[in-house]
């Protein structure tokens, strides 16, 4: 018997750099278990090019990345998500689509890589800090008990992954 896979959408606002790493992450570490995504409620059309030197770097994939709009998730046709997560305070403020399926939410805020000024070393250091918090987090969720754990104590730990280290004081909601 073939254990269940699980659809995962990590949504930010430009789907540029933190949902991006998210993405890759999870394709590659939970590449058994779940099937990643992400989108942008306002999408930059373009990776940011740290978020694609860091993944490289420590071999995680890029090849199919692509900035796109949460709408391409939001549509009848489109996979059923089981868990969408967001990664920046903005896009969890923000009114999400009605998701197909009625997926388990939750916020997991990381600060915005794509912010910080400075060298290029000090962008990339930034976007590697992001990376860690994010693969931490991922880390975390791919080893809960997905397929025995009740939807009240799913959303509960959903929601303390994202309160770790690295997390922004944003808006904390898990459905």
């Amino acid at each position: 018997m073939s254990e269940r896979i699980y659809n995962v959408l990590f949504v930010c606002t430009g789907n540029s750099a933190r949902s991006i790493l998210a993405e890759s992450i999870l394709r590659k570490d939970g590449r058994h278990h779940f099937r990643a995504f992400s989108a942008g409620s306002q999408p930059k059309g373009a990776i940011n090019p740290f978020a694609l030197k860091v993944l490289e770097s420590l071999d995680y994939p890029t090849g199919y990345l692509r900035s796109k709009s949460w709408e391409e998730f939001a549509s009848p046709d489109a996979p059923v998500m089981d868990f969408v997560f967001t990664v920046c305070d903005n896009a969890a403020g923000e009114s999400c689509p009605v998701w197909p399926g009625q997926p388990m939410t939750a916020h997991w805020g990381i600060e915005d890589p794509a912010e910080v000024e400075g060298t290029d070393v000090q962008k990339e250091a930034a976007f590697v800090a992001a990376f860690r918090y994010l693969k931490n987090r991922i880390a975390a969720f791919t080893s809960l008990p997905l397929a025995s754990i009740d939807k009240l104590s799913l959303g509960t730990r959903l929601r303390d992954i994202g309160r770790t280290e690295g997390g922004t004081s944003g808006h904390e909601k898990a459905s």
